[in-house]
């Protein structure tokens, strides 16, 4: 989900995520080496506060993305993300009850090794001092962050709720901060949304919308009666498995009844228990919905008629058929609802639907006034407590569908009905260009062209009203917008960034700028803390908040936000990999990752018990990070990945703690050249030997330099996969390298395939029938044989996946380098696997989107490894020196464990 994007840093902007009908794999155009090498001296030398206001325009080009190509950018974001959720859907739909029944497989595994630890739970400092390198965000002002939060609930005494967008939910009683996590016994903890009800409830909507390729499905929606003492357990879920394997964008109140708006319909459960099933009302396209039972086994919803058999039309189309964005409940007439249906890329269903009998009937209404009733998509409402007036943001298909790389943002506009009515009249309050000059640090003419507000509208909205004031309105793009007149006029009290604002300077000693939210803004709310009113915004870096009366400097940016996240308590970064290497400085080791839109995260000193000698955690490089790589023997030289093998290699930890204007580059980009790699793309160092490096798209690139590289022209392309194949995971050891591949990568004729060099040269495996013909997540080598290697096979099984192609195993072995393979999966539960690794005594680990197992060496049953790391997506698993295995979570950090004694 992750789509390719633009670079956050000093010289970038932005990385998200996204879910789309195609799989596009286009990569980011680079300049050359030379061309950009020769740029940043000369920014260098002329100094960052000389240059123009459109410096940032100047330091993409540095970084080798130009401007100009800037929408262009974020369309294919749009597009390409697809490729987490194909990972796990390919080549089918999935029927509910897949994550359930994985879930109750692991419940019954034994135990195996000790206790996890988690790592990473310290404070990240995303302006830490010690990373000023050009491929930093320091100083940029978004201060201590964590993962993305998708919901966010507060009380009036204090108590405030975070949903994380892969890692469940946290509690603080504080108003922010000592965050305790309280869903880590559930079968998903992929969030949609949270919110409180009016007797103190508290209801989780498993399963993040946000149409991005790492939002995962979840489990349905929870319950929990004490939420400021107690804990989520699955006997909290409401009804039984209707809403399984759904995505859940809102849950909202009224008239005894809490609404839910899925990618299923509508549907609706009492708001007084979990007991019952939950009754479904509506979709537009009932011919592509999957069959969905209750938990006796009664059909709720038949299979619609476009997709009984192994007919490829619900791979192809279901899923972006019955999108509901958003539900919301007439506060002052509990009968009337209304409901956002609709692809962000537009379809013919999308539009505003209204039910005046508690979602009996459902009428598709056609609004006035200035609304585009044929241009809507992704939208958010927002009522005032009166129903005086209703809000609503608007992202545009027609944009966004626009083959043209020139447009500068996707959003419609946002809009009010004075008269509260879905039917409008509408009027247009705030457009892109509108909101570009109310402080925004996106405006062309500070941040360059191609990247305005309302860019990732297909991704990241929120709106909530004042309920004391419903002139005053809060809304969430890519910034935190705010007006107190209804929209005549706005501030942006959260910019982007501070970067290029007049209060801005590299030096921290000169840097007079207050600090900002992190970008990507998602969930909204208001609360009391300590008797003061309170708002609070949840986004790609974590939680923040500020008073409702808040103040702001000359220009509208806000003067008092707080993090909630600089205690370090709450660990819900979502990391695409882990790497490790020995600290020379510290002692124990340097442990780096790659963060979803929180760039590439350094810990020093990292001890065997998993406590480590650095208080805080720094970024030496900004945007996404993706795969990442160090030399066992020395940790802070790393190679690390933007997207799209967009790779950076530093032999310092990428320190520049003095002035960017005079200080030498730390870093070097050195990623090849290739035409199809994958939003976050695999490559690999040879577990023997660190100076041979693997790297795949549509080609298998290998280069002998080591560390020592400082160009892409270093690679040696040896492999084509063959066109419109694309690498999903390499592995190397003693010169033997696999490649597995996808393409097409999407349902609609999905295939996968393998090439491997065991045999002396690169070469394509013709994979038996027997190996699934689902995604190749990834490979692991013997250390003691390189032609004895496994495949952890993602998606779920035929049980749950349409297509014969399904399969049933999940991890398979060759002992031949390739020629032959086995299903080793035995007990091992259904749930898609990303990663394995074999222990030089050959036992096996395997990270799965469910946690991690384990099979002893000789054994041919599996376990679960360690009994409390959370039901969380766990990316990456790598073994290191210190006897430890190290796990890369989707949104729980890094955790740590001890292998288990043989």
């Amino acid at each position: 989900m992750h789509p390719a994007s633009l670079r956050r840093g000093l010289i970038g902007v932005l990385a998200v995520t996204s879910l789309t009908l195609t799989a596009a794999c286009s990569g980011v155009g680079h300049k050359s080496d030379s061309d950009a090498e020769r740029e940043r001296e000369a920014a260098a030398a002329a100094g960052l506060k000389a240059m123009p206001q459109n410096a940032l325009e100047k330091y993409m080009m540095i970084a080798g993305t130009d401007p100009d190509e800037a929408a262009k950018e974020s369309k294919e974001s749009a597009t390409i993300g697809e490729q987490f959720a194909e990972a796990r859907t390919a080549p089918g739909v999935v029927d509910s009850g897949a994550y359930t029944a994985a879930f109750n497989q692991i419940k019954n595994l034994p135990i195996s090794g000790g206790s996890w630890a988690d790592v990473t739970k310290v404070p990240y400092n995303s302006d830490d001092p010690r990373y000023r390198d050009y491929y930093s965000n320091s100083s940029g002002g978004s201060g201590f962050v964590s993962g993305r939060i998708t919901g966010i609930a507060a009380d009036n005494n204090g108590a405030v709720y975070a949903a994380s967008a892969d890692g469940g939910v946290w509690r603080s009683t504080s108003g922010g901060g000592h965050w305790v996590p309280i869903s880590d016994q559930l079968p998903s903890i992929s969030s949609g949304d949270l919110t409180l009800a009016k007797d103190g409830s508290l209801w989780y909507a498993t399963g993040e919308a946000n149409t991005g390729g790492t939002a995962y499905a979840g489990a349905g929606v929870y319950r929990l009666t004490n939420p400021r003492t107690g804990e989520f357990t699955p006997a909290d879920r409401v009804g039984g498995q209707e809403l399984d394997s759904t995505t859940i964008g809102r849950i909202r109140f009224g008239g005894g009844r809490v609404w839910a708006a899925t990618n299923r319909g509508v549907w609706s459960h009492a708001d007084n228990t979990a007991s019952g099933a939950w009754t479904f009302h509506y979709a537009p396209n009932m011919a592509y919905m999957p069959l969905i039972k209750d938990d006796a086994g009664n059909v709720i919803v038949p299979r619609g008629s476009a997709c009984t058999g192994n007919t490829t039309c619900g791979a192809t189309n279901a899923a972006y058929k019955n999108i509901v964005n958003d539900i919301a409940v007439d506060p002052t007439n509990s009968k009337h609802v209304i409901a956002a249906i609709g692809w962000r890329s537009g379809d013919t269903y999308n539009g505003f639907y209204e039910s005046k009998d508690a979602g009996a009937s459902w009428t598709k209404i056609n609004p006035t006034g200035a609304m585009p009733a044929d241009d809507i998509g992704y939208v958010t409402f927002a009522w005032a407590a009166d129903s005086s007036k209703l809000y609503a943001i608007n992202q545009s298909p027609k944009l966004l569908n626009k083959a043209s790389g020139t447009v500068n943002s996707y959003l419609d506009g946002i809009y009010v009905s004075n008269s509260g009515s879905v039917n409008g009249p509408w009027t247009k309050v705030a457009t892109s260009t509108k909101l570009a000059s109310s402080g925004s640090a996106l405006k062309q003419s500070v941040g360059g062209k191609g990247y305005g507000p309302g860019i990732q509208a297909w991704y990241n909205q929120f709106l909530t009203v004042d309920p004391t004031n419903p002139q005053h309105l809060y809304a969430g793009l890519e910034e935190v917008y705010e007006t107190k007149n209804g929209g005549a006029s706005w501030t942006t009290p959260g910019p982007y960034w501070n970067f290029y604002f007049g209060c801005w300077d590299i030096s921290n000693a000169k840097n007079t700028c207050s600090t900002t939210t992190h970008s990507d803004q998602h969930a909204s709310a208001i609360g009391t803390v300590n008797g003061v009113p309170t708002f609070f915004a949840g986004n790609d870096g974590g939680i923040y908040s500020r008073p409702v009366d808040g103040k702001a400097d000359g220009e509208g940016h806000a003067t008092d936000w707080k993090s909630l996240t600089r205690d370090g308590s709450m660990d819900s970064l979502q990391y695409y990999s882990v790497a490790w290497g020995a600290d020379k400085d510290k002692g124990g080791l340097i442990v780096s990752g790659g963060a979803q839109d929180n760039g590439t995260t350094n810990l020093r000193g990292v001890q065997p018990n998993g406590t480590n000698k650095d208080t805080e955690m720094g970024s030496p490089f900004g945007g996404d990070g993706g795969d990442a790589a160090a030399d066992p023997a020395d940790g802070c030289r790393q190679v690390q990945e933007y997207t799209g093998l967009a790779m950076s290699v530093t032999e310092n930890c990428a320190q520049n703690p003095g002035a960017v204007t005079t200080d030498t580059a730390t870093s070097w980009r050195v990623g090849p050249a290739d035409p199809l790699p994958r939003f976050i793309a695999p490559f690999d160092i040879d577990r023997s030997d660190a100076s041979k490096w693997i790297a795949a798209g549509q080609y298998v690139w290998t280069q002998g330099n080591g560390f020592k590289i400082r160009s892409r022209s270093e690679w040696a392309k040896s492999f084509d996969l063959g066109a419109g194949h694309s690498a999903t995971a390499v592995a190397m050891d003693k010169g033997v390298g696999y490649v597995g591949w996808c393409g097409p990568c999407n349902n609609n004729g999905f295939a996968r395939g393998l090439a491997t060099n065991a045999s002396g040269s690169w070469q394509a495996v013709t994979l038996p029938a027997s190996v699934p013909n689902r995604y190749i997540g990834g490979i692991g080598i013997d250390p003691a044989n390189p032609k004895h290697a496994f495949l952890a096979m993602n998606g779920f099984s035929r049980r749950f996946t349409e297509g014969p192609g399904a399969g049933i195993g999940h991890v398979f072995e060759t002992t031949d380098g390739g020629v032959t393979w086995t299903d080793v999966s035995a007990n091992l539960p259904d749930v898609p696997t990303n990663s394995v690794k074999e222990t030089k005594d050959g036992a096996l680990v395997v990270g799965s989107d469910l946690g991690v197992f384990y099979r002893a060496a000789g054994a041919t049953t599996w376990s679960r490894l360690g009994g409390n790391l959370p039901y969380t997506t766990v990316m990456d698993v790598e073994l290191a020196a210190d006897g430890n295995v190290y796990a890369a979570t989707h949104g729980r950090g890094i955790w740590s464990i001890p292998l288990p004694k043989s």
